[in-house]
């Protein structure tokens, strides 16, 4: 668990802001793998690691994330635009669990939910993060540290 940390770089800890922005770098390392691919056997192996991904940050994000920045930033617009785009998100991911590659609607509906990511990521780190970026009221190497310890609690009940 250790390296980790170490691997993020960290001295005292990532920010919230750099480990969210890893995940969606991963996730989206993910989709291009899934463009690319041409096996069924690959793509449905890559789309259960997008929805496993997936699942988890938002799951952070929403108990852990988002409460310290709608307090801090007093926000009603951001967290609850957020929070309704993981509920589509969600629907997504459960049209695509247990579904089979090789239907036009398998790609398609993977297609959406990479589009619908981008749309939430760029509105989350060019937004979001850069207020609680700017905010003194939130201390985002504790909330890295929570959400890192969260993140490893689901994947390890995911295993």
């Amino acid at each position: 668990m250790e390296s980790k940390k170490t691997t993020r770089r960290s001295t005292g800890g990532t920010d919230a802001t750099t480990l969210l922005r890893a995940d969606h770098k991963l996730v989206s390392e993910l989709f291009e793998q899934f463009e690319k691919s041409r096996s069924p056997e690959k793509k449905r192996a890559l789309v259960e690691q997008i929805c496993l991904e997936l699942t988890i940050h938002a799951q952070v994000e929403e108990e852990i994330f988002y409460p310290a920045v709608k307090a801090a930033l007093n926000d009603s617009e951001l967290v609850p635009e957020a929070r309704v785009e993981h509920e589509s998100l969600k629907a997504l991911i459960a049209q695509l669990e247990g579904a089979e590659p090789g239907g036009e609607d398998y790609d398609a509906r993977v297609k959406v939910l990479s589009e619908y990511v981008k749309h939430h990521v760029k509105e989350e780190q060019t937004e979001m993060f850069t207020k609680a970026k700017a905010s003194s009221k939130l201390d985002l190497k504790a909330l890295g540290q929570a959400l890192l310890q969260r993140k490893e609690e689901l994947k390890a009940q995911h295993a």
